[in-house]
């Protein structure tokens, strides 16, 4: 089998930065309401947006951590028996996002004490303190206090996770 082969797009010469960002990363529920009871009540996230789209019979629910001004999460609710089944497992089994704090171990107390599902214990790396958990359906998540040097390419390769 051969791979296909990466050809870049020409810069373009312009004289203004370019900026982009990733303005929401949707995450597959079972339920609209449970999942917002988990990432607002659980994880502390902000309720950004909820709205009924009548034309399709389905919500547009946005949640961000706290301070978060730019990538969001969109919460959809599975629509199929394909759907229903990446519930829990986006990433394959891997950990799926990585949740960045300026305090690991303010947030790592309150979720042990909201009954947030830790799989992994909080481990010191090169860089940064991680520790790993369970969202509600089962995917994982770093909870990742970064030193102040670069993250390495692959912090989830690095530190070991699936």
């Amino acid at each position: 089998m051969t791979r296909p082969v990466f050809v870049p797009l020409p810069l373009l010469h312009r004289s203004d930065p370019v900026k982009q960002t990733i303005g929401y990363v949707t995450l597959v529920v079972r339920d609209y309401d449970e999942a917002i009871g988990f990432y607002v009540g659980k994880l502390g996230f902000t309720l950004v947006e909820d709205t009924y789209v009548e034309a399709q019979d389905k919500r547009w629910v946005l949640v961000a951590p706290p301070g978060s001004t730019e990538t969001k999460i969109l919460l959809a609710r599975a629509v199929g028996p394909e759907q229903a089944s990446r519930v829990g497992n986006q990433a394959g089994g891997r950990v799926f996002l990585f949740l960045h704090t300026d305090d690991f171990w303010r947030d790592f107390e309150a979720f042990r004490a909201r009954g947030v599902l830790l799989v992994r214990e909080p481990k010191r790396e090169s860089y940064g303190t991680v520790a790993v958990f369970e969202d509600l359906y089962g995917n994982l998540w770093d909870l990742l206090q970064l030193e102040s040097g670069p993250p390495p390419s692959d912090p989830a390769g690095g530190a070991g996770h699936s």
